[in-house]
């Protein structure tokens, strides 16, 4: 079986199993007592601080330990907001943001706090101007991703951290996915990430709070952590998670150096193989080993089928994969196509022989689910002079697919009408004419479902 899914979870390092099994012994005292077993306990506490802190680049004193890295951001966010109270209670992130803190921003709303969400261009990035100008007289927060963990677009954090110095604005980096590759340039003001991301335990979360920034912590106090993250250390995991943050950017630089090579044979050959795909994500500017592609007339969930029994774990953010049937927030922010879409994310020593497999595995897997979904005919109509295509009922790709079989039935500057109720078209129709070269009209509201409207410009 191949794991091409490290950007949710990497598998665990070498060095993070040694270090755990080696501490279980020395690290199971209280690290707050005085007697031997006790400063065994907090002395490889320290040891691992004083590490994490020399790989992140900043002050041990300036580092927590969190139970996860959704519980470093949700710390982060809270603790960085309530300090800033009197500041105001404006919160700016950006559209791609992880869900962590997305949940965040939407508490703080719940709780009479605004949030402002700034969108991303096609490959993902944000604008540091538009950044810069979604802050405010008011604005106590910006949280900002150091790379998107759906696509692999790393943003310009520098450039943000200083439109949000100059405001006077702390700025919070979710660096989960890039922690593993290097430290994250810029005067930030706090940062985050997830150890097993990087090949450590999971249940191991960092939150970094530079000196000066305001910080409160939110819900009841507790002595450990310097305050700031409540419960008894998991030594053992946190001294395996640093080991392992060390490990591997010890490798980081041949590592990354290897995996781009073979992401970019990735990028390069599977329009070759594939018919109707679309690489999403910044080309250059994005992280060593993810690639993010969408294929259309494709069903999300069952091309992961397909690829699963081929021997592939992969990943998706199609809304075909999702409960709740609507397209990833990231691809939605990006207006990229949403249907079939599959992220590779190769974990650090990924073998060349399995990426060239996947590449002889993937026409095939693809070419099946088509040949699977092309059966339905459309139900179409003629409505004055535009052809209406009744996909009211049908789930993504479906929509899609009929709206592809008879756009060449309509004369060029003729217009077919979508019918559908599919959350997903409204993402997916107009993605669909970017790479068709199509004209997307827009969308009016129908008897059933929503029209979107397509005009035929080729």
């Amino acid at each position: 079986m191949s794991y091409f899914d490290a950007a949710s979870a990497a598998p665990l390092h070498p060095v993070a199993r040694q270090a755990l099994l080696a501490s279980l012994d020395e690290g199971w005292a209280d690290p707050s007592r005085l007697y031997r077993e006790g400063r065994r306990a907090r002395m490889l506490l320290d040891a691992a601080r004083e590490a994490a802190a020399e790989a992140v680049g900043c002050r041990a004193d300036e580092v927590v330990f969190t139970a996860s890295g959704t519980r470093a951001v949700h710390t982060g966010v809270a603790g960085a907001l309530a300090g800033r109270r009197r500041a105001g209670r404006h919160l700016v992130v950006s559209a791609v943001e992880h869900s962590s803190v997305l949940h965040a921003g939407e508490a703080h709303a719940r709780e009479g706090g605004t949030v402002t969400e700034v969108p991303v261009d096609r490959t993902g990035a944000v604008d540091p101007g538009a950044f810069g100008a979604a802050l405010r007289d008011g604005t106590a927060l910006a949280c900002l991703q150091s790379a998107n963990h759906e696509v692999g677009t790393e943003q310009p954090v520098a450039r943000v951290a200083e439109v949000c110095r100059a405001a006077g604005v702390p700025l919070l980096v979710d660096a989960a996915q890039s922690l593993a590759w290097g430290p994250v340039d810029g005067e930030w003001s706090l940062l985050t990430g997830s150890a097993h991301k990087w090949g450590g335990p999971a249940g191991v979360g960092l939150l970094v709070v530079r000196k000066g920034v305001r910080f409160a912590v939110a819900g009841p106090a507790d002595e450990r952590e310097a305050g700031r993250a409540a419960g008894f250390e998991n030594i053992p995991a946190i001294v395996a998670a640093v080991a392992s943050l060390r490990a591997v950017r010890a490798e980081a630089a041949r590592e990354a150096a290897r995996l781009r090579e073979l992401t970019d044979r990735l990028r390069a050959r599977l329009p070759e193989l594939v018919p109707d795909v679309e690489v999403v994500g910044d080309p250059v500017r994005r992280l060593p080993g993810i690639i993010t592609f969408s294929c259309l007339y494709v069903d999300g969930e069952t091309l992961l089928h397909e690829l699963d029994r081929a021997g592939f774990s992969v990943s998706s953010g199609s809304s075909c994969t999702s409960s709740t049937l609507t397209p990833s927030h990231v691809l939605r922010a990006m207006g990229v196509l949403s249907e079939g879409n599959v992220r590779v994310s190769l974990p650090f020593g990924a073998a060349e022989a399995d990426v060239e497999r996947f590449l002889e595995v993937l026409p095939g897997a693809v070419a099946g689910v088509r040949a699977k979904l092309g059966a339905p005919a459309p139900a179409t109509v003629t409505e004055g002079d535009a052809l209406v295509v009744d996909a009211v009922g049908k789930l993504c790709p479906v929509p899609v697919i009929e709206l592809a079989k008879v756009i060449g039935d309509v004369p060029v500057g003729g217009t077919v009408r979508v019918l559908a109720d599919d959350e997903a078209a409204r993402l997916d129709i107009p993605a669909w004419c970017a790479m068709r070269e199509q004209e997307y009209v827009g969308e009016e509201p129908a008897e059933k479902g929503t029209a979107y409207v397509v005009r035929r410009i080729r």
